[in-house]
Order: C-alpha cells, then structure tokens, then sequence
C-alpha cells in the first residue's frame, strides 16, 4: 500500500508538472497577441504623426513656392522700370531692393532643399511603417484566428489532466495528499523526490543514516530533515517510473 502510494505521488507531480506548463500557455497565449496589438497600436500613432509631418512640409514647401514665385515676379517688374527710373537714388534704391528680394529667394531655396530632403526621408520612413504595419496586421490576423483554437485545446488537455490529478489523489490518504498540497504551496518543484545512496534529490543532502534506514523500510511516508520535501527510497518504485536521471542504463 505503501508503494503504491509513493507511486501515485509521483504520478501526481507529473499531472502537477503538466498543469503548470498548460496553465502558463494559457495565460501567456493572449498576452502574446495582446502585446502585438500594442506593438500595432504604436507603428499606427508613429504612422498618423509621420503623415501629420508629411503634411506639414508639404505646406512649407507650397508656402516657399508662392514666396519664390511672387518675389521673383517682383524682381522682373523692377528691373524692366530700371531703366525708366529718373534719378540715380531713385535707381540705387530699386537695385537695393532687387537685391534684397533675390538674396530671401536664394535663402528660401536653400530652405526649401531641405525640406525636400527631409520630405524624402520622412516618405522612406513612412514607406517602412505603412510595410511594417501590414506584416504586422497579417501576424496578428493568424495569431487572433489561432487563439480560440489553441485556448479550447489547451484547455481540454488542462481538463483531462485535473481528471487525472483527481483519480491520484484519491489512492493518497487524505493527510499525505494535504501535506503533499501545503509543500507544494510553499515551495518550488518538485514536492515529493526520490532518495538515493541517502542523498535527497531534492536539496542534494545527505538525509541522517536513521531516516535513511526507515525510508527503506517503507512504512510510512517520510519528509527530509533539511528540505522538508516528501522522500521515498528509489527502489520503492517500479523502474519506468523513476526519473530518467536515476533509471538503470
């Protein structure tokens, strides 16, 4: 009875093992697309402000174009009345101006260079995103329309397995099974390990030479004096059901 105990124990943290790996791909499953709905969310804000951008230096550069146009305009009329100008100040003065409208024109086509350049490079980027974006929108399409699938499948697999946890715990007598459960609460996996030579495979210590004599014994299920984990001696259980570490080549 013992034995079989030990082994549905072990049986058990199997079940434990497995529920645990399924839970956390559940969980983990829609915070995937979860985070890729947030990773969309940021190319599209950075795509309206970059279109926003787009737009703003298309407005600079037809700004410049009107002032470029309309102040070259005005240099051809002023120098087509120069030569119909009466006096000399009269004339110096209308070069003055000239001059002054075509030095803005010079630093207006500078400026509008660089907007040019910048409109360049801002489309290259915008190219980018709107690509990003749609590779991105084809990732989360598949990821949305698999995530029912792998939740209901997940979650069928869980359920089989609870059923299995179940009918262990039930050849476990009740107190076992609570001890089993309130190690398990308080400390990482595994629960219940194998001893072997006299060394706990739970802590890697060597459990005193009287625990170790009562553990072969087999009479009652023992814990370890330093990790206080469940224990049971290796041979106490058949050899498929040992862990692979500890099976015989």
């Amino acid at each position: 009875m013992y034995e079989k105990q030990i082994e549905q124990l072990v049986v058990l943290q199997k079940v434990d093992d497995e529920i645990i790996l399924l839970e956390a791909e559940i969980d983990q499953a829609p915070k995937d697309v979860a985070a890729l709905e947030a990773r969309y969310a940021s190319l599209e804000k950075r795509k309206e402000q970059m279109e926003e951008k787009l737009a703003l230096l298309k407005e600079q550069k037809k700004k410049l174009d009107f002032e470029i146009d309309e102040d070259s305009v005005k240099v051809k009329k002023s120098k087509s009345k120069l030569m119909l100008v009466g006096t000399t100040k009269e004339y110096h003065a209308m070069m003055r101006e000239m001059d002054s409208l075509e030095k803005l024109n010079r630093l207006r086509e500078e400026e509008k260079v660089t907007v040019l350049e910048e409109t360049e490079r801002q489309t290259e980027l915008y190219e980018d995103v709107t690509s990003k974006i749609k590779e991105l929108n084809a990732e989360l399409e598949e990821k949305r329309a698999g995530l029912k699938e792998k939740l209901d499948a997940a979650q069928s697999d869980l359920d089989k397995l609870k059923r299995r946890r179940d009918k262990a715990g039930k050849v476990v007598p009740k107190p076992i099974l609570g001890r089993y459960e309130f190690i398990r609460s308080r400390l990482s996996h595994p629960v219940i390990v194998p001893v072997d030579q006299a060394v706990c495979s739970g802590c890697n210590i060597m459990i005193p030479p009287q625990n170790y004599n009562d553990l072969q014994e087999g009479k009652q299920i023992l814990s370890c004096p330093n990790c206080q984990r469940l224990i049971y001696w290796i041979e106490h259980i058949p050899e498929s059901a040992k862990p692979k570490a500890l099976r015989k080549s």
